[in-house]
C-alpha cells in the first residue's frame, strides 16, 4: 500500500497557514477544525509544519501564553516528508523513529496532502482486516480432498 492510497481515501482537504500569521490565529484554526497540524505555506511552497506538539512546547515555556508570537517562531521548519509513491512499510518506521505524528506528502515541490500517524495506523488495520476476511473466506471454501480407496472417510 502506498501513501497515495491514504490520500485518496482521506480526501483533498488541506489546512494551511502562513508563517507570519499570529500563532493564536493558527491555534484557533486547529481548534475550529479539530486538527492536529497545519502546513505552513509561503509563496505557494511548504516552509514548515505547525503541530500541537510545537504549540504545547510554546505554552509550557511561556507560562501558558503564546503572546504575540508568529507561526514562524514555533513551527518545525524542516519537517520530514514522503511522496505519494512511498510505501507504508517505509513510512511507519520513519514516523516512529522521529516521533512524527504528521507528515507532509510532497510531489517534487508541490504539497499533495498531510498524513497522520492515525491515518497510517488505520490503513494498516483496514488492510489486515481485509486480508483476514479473504483468508477466512478461502478457508471456509477449502476444497475437500478425495479419499483414497484404503483410507477411512471421516466426516
Amino acid at each position: 500500500m502506498k501513501v497515495s492510497d491514504i490520500l485518496r481515501v482521506k480526501g483533498g482537504t488541506l489546512y494551511t497557514c502562513q508563517p507570519d500569521e499570529p500563532l493564536v490565529k493558527a491555534i484557533e484554526i486547529m481548534a475550529e477544525f479539530d486538527i492536529g497540524s497545519l502546513a505552513v505555506m509561503e509563496h505557494g511552497e511548504l516552509v514548515g509544519m505547525l503541530t500541537f506538539r510545537e504549540v504545547i512546547h510554546t505554552l509550557a515555556k511561556n507560562g501558558g501564553s503564546v503572546g504575540t508570537r508568529q507561526v514562524r517562531g514555533v513551527m518545525d521548519d524542516h519537517p520530514m516528508s514522503c511522496t505519494p509513491e512511498t510505501e507504508l512499510d517505509q513510512v511507519r518506521p520513519m514516523m516512529l523513529e522521529r516521533h512524527t505524528r504528521y507528515m507532509p506528502v510532497m510531489d517534487n515541490r508541490m504539497l499533495m496532502g498531510v498524513i497522520s500517524f492515525y491515518d497510517v495506523a488505520k490503513a494498516v488495520v483496514d488492510s489486515q482486516n481485509f486480508e483476514n476476511k479473504m483468508l477466512k473466506a478461502y478457508i471456509r471454501d477449502w476444497p475437500e480432498e478425495e479419499t483414497g480407496k484404503n483410507e477411512p472417510n471421516f466426516p
